[in-house]
């Protein structure tokens, strides 16, 4: 017969505590309120103080003359094919840019006398103005969506590179000799330590990237173009249509700001552990 089992001695561990719900507390986050507020202030004191002031709008539109307009063109089927096009150029051009800066920063940091052999001719391309090769551009390569894809690989190519080099040269030394002493080969190396800490700076460089990539785009459609929102704003500029103008800039921020987010988010999945990692070669 089996004998009855004994209680057993010593601390009873303490129940498990519910769930609780987080609740949103705005001194733990001011941001969230101190936005809109500036937000909202500073639209009332343009719209009123333009109507005091008596500011006529083709010099300052008011901001509600400014939505009237990005009405009218959200509303217009050409809007949208501007709006497309340069969408395309700065994607595209922004993908070649990251592509090339990504391999040749690799093999930048990984190969002393490529290093030793490139760099001077970096240093020097990048001190050239990338806007003054607008026009270069247009020559070499026309009036259409080459040159304009050109530009915006260019100009977002640098910001690329220089963290890329960054980021595989900030690899932790201690990291690396342990894993030479366990017989690891150089590949294992890159793939374990090395690009492990460059996420932080590659995301830093796609981040900023982006956005001159929008930037190289809307500059290259300056030069000449046919389409795009670039050429939409010097034709709203020609017509003294200064609030379409207006409404054009808000829907580059957008574009801008939207682009920021879908990289911030892919890096809190990817490369979650340095979020803030400061922007090198901005």
């Amino acid at each position: 017969m089996k004998a009855p089992d004994r209680p057993r001695t010593g601390p009873v561990p303490p129940a498990p505590e519910p769930a609780r719900t987080r609740r949103l507390d705005l001194r733990e986050r001011p941001q969230l309120w101190l936005v809109p507020t500036v937000f909202v202030v500073v639209v009332l004191l343009w719209e009123y103080g333009v109507q005091v002031f008596g500011v006529d709008e083709y010099v300052l539109p008011r901001p509600t003359q400014i939505v009237d307009a990005l009405w009218l063109q959200l509303n217009d089927d050409l809007f949208w094919g501007h709006l497309w096009v340069t969408t395309q150029e700065a994607l595209v051009g922004f993908a070649i840019g990251v592509g090339a800066a990504v391999l040749l920063g690799t093999f930048i940091s990984q190969i002393k006398i490529v290093e030793a052999t490139l760099m001077p001719y970096i240093v020097a391309f990048q001190t050239v103005p990338k806007v003054a090769l607008a026009p270069l551009f247009v020559v070499w390569f026309g009036f259409g969506l080459t040159s304009k894809i050109v530009m915006a690989a260019v100009i977002s190519f640098f910001p690329m590179l220089v963290n890329v080099i960054e980021g595989l040269r900030a690899a932790d030394a201690d990291k690396i000799q342990m894993l030479t002493v366990f017989g690891a080969n150089k590949m294992q190396i890159f793939r374990m330590v090395r690009l492990p800490s460059a996420l932080p700076f590659i995301f830093a460089g796609l981040d900023i990237g982006i956005v001159f990539a929008i930037l190289g785009a809307v500059v290259g459609e300056f030069i000449g173009a046919k389409e795009g929102l670039g050429y939409l704003l010097l034709q709203t500029n020609y017509n003294f249509d200064i609030a379409g103008m207006f409404a054009v800039l808000v829907v580059l921020s957008v574009m801008g700001l939207l682009a920021h987010f879908v990289i911030r988010l892919v890096q809190r999945k990817v490369a979650f552990w340095a979020e803030d990692t400061k922007v090198i070669g901005a």
